[in-house]
């Protein structure tokens, strides 16, 4: 099954972080914090007022910024994915 977004949103994988600390301190889901990166999965079309395409900033296999809380959690199979609309995103990490 995939899921294809519709409008401006965007499908991301948010990457999860590590359970233990350097110093060997292993962190319980309880305490971790929601993941702020994420890998997107898809886009959907976007178009503007005249009902033109319009290109989006982020594409997929991109490392964008999340915000903390926001767009819809979203279960795919084993994987928890997140739907946001790209003008949620914060910004996209270059390397």
């Amino acid at each position: 099954m995939n899921i294809r977004p519709l409008g401006d949103r965007v499908l991301v994988e948010p990457i999860e972080e590590k359970e233990q600390t350097v110093g060997g301190i292993i962190i319980p889901d309880s305490a971790k914090e929601k993941p702020m990166q994420g890998k997107v999965v898809a886009v959907g079309k976007k178009t503007d007022k005249d009902g033109k395409c319009v290109a989006f900033d982020v594409k997929k296999g991109d490392t964008v910024l999340l915000p903390k809380y926001g767009g819809t959690e979203v279960k795919l199979g084993d994987k928890k994915l997140q739907l946001v609309r790209e003008e949620d995103l914060l910004g996209v990490i270059e390397k």
